[in-house]
């Protein structure tokens, strides 16, 4: 199969025009679209992509070209009418299902073996979080600012939350900016594909959950010591005892502030604060 329908025609044909106020952005440029698929790892498994937010299939129609088997999940009722009828064939082949629903409520497949998506950026965070999980390599479009977020070093300005809880997950990388001309109608911001790859972090963590709400709870106070954000923020972390977790870890590390922190410090930290401090779960 290959990639032969026109973004500027499929949104004629869809009768749509994007809605700024509905964070509806239709991805336009030729250029970017094709290059999409590409961004996944060379021995990525193409066998079943899932793309949040289909909108008038655009990128669809690419991602067709290059996988065996393709997810759509649309939340316009209109959109998902729009590609059941704009991709007929393929779906009555097999190649393509269309769900109609929110991707932060309905069940995504659990034999999705990667996600290309071009998402609504007012929920992209919520998204990438169900996406990551599922352990498999992603290309995602986001705002510029947040996706230099997600992929930030230790140190840095950019370095936070997000990238210790993305990176906790997945090898996080940009790969292309997106100026706002490649959509329709422009956004206000720039934009850039990130690609995830996942792997296992190089060190352990006994609870996830904690873990990610200690690096939440710690980074609300950023500007703090990691001694005072651990003992102001117990109320968000859940420790009983974070002055017995102070107590029992290295001094030069709860001297540091959370941003210069490296995601094995947290993980060090989280274990730390479960076996001194005790958590109400």
């Amino acid at each position: 199969m290959t990639a032969s329908r026109d973004p500027d025609r499929l949104l004629q044909r869809a009768g749509v025009r994007g809605n700024p106020d509905r964070d509806q952005h239709f991805l336009v440029d030729e250029r970017v679209l094709d290059r999409l698929p590409t961004y996944l790892p060379a021995d990525a498994d193409r066998s079943h992509v899932l793309e949040i937010g289909g909108g008038t299939g655009a990128l669809t129609d690419r991602l067709l070209a290059t996988s065996d088997q393709v997810t759509v999940i649309e939340r316009d009722p209109d959109l998902v009418a729009f590609l059941r009828q704009e991709f007929a064939d393929e779906r009555a082949a097999g190649h393509l299902t269309v769900r109609q629903g929110d991707a932060l409520e309905i069940d995504l497949p659990a034999d999705a073996t990667a996600s290309v998506s071009n998402l609504p950026y007012g929920v992209s965070s919520e998204i990438t979080f169900r996406l990551l999980p599922l352990g498999i390599p992603t290309v995602l479009m986001f705002q510029r600012e947040f996706a230099e977020r997600m992929a930030a070093e230790p140190g840095t300005s950019e370095y936070g939350r997000l990238s210790v809880s993305a990176q906790h997950y997945a090898a996080v990388e940009v790969v292309e900016p997106v100026p706002p001309e490649a959509f329709s109608p422009p956004p206000a911001v720039d934009s850039a594909v990130v690609r995830t790859t996942p792997r296992a972090p190089d060190y352990e963590v006994d609870d996830e959950d904690f873990f990610l709400r200690f690096v939440k709870a710690v980074f609300t106070q950023r500007r703090k010591t990691i001694r005072n954000a651990i003992r102001n923020t117990a109320h968000i972390s859940g420790l009983d005892d974070p002055d017995a977790v102070v107590a029992a870890a290295d001094e030069e590390l709860v001297s540091k502030r959370a941003g210069d922190l490296a995601p094995d410090d947290f993980a060090a930290l989280a274990r730390l604060a479960v076996e001194r401090g005790g958590t109400d779960g």
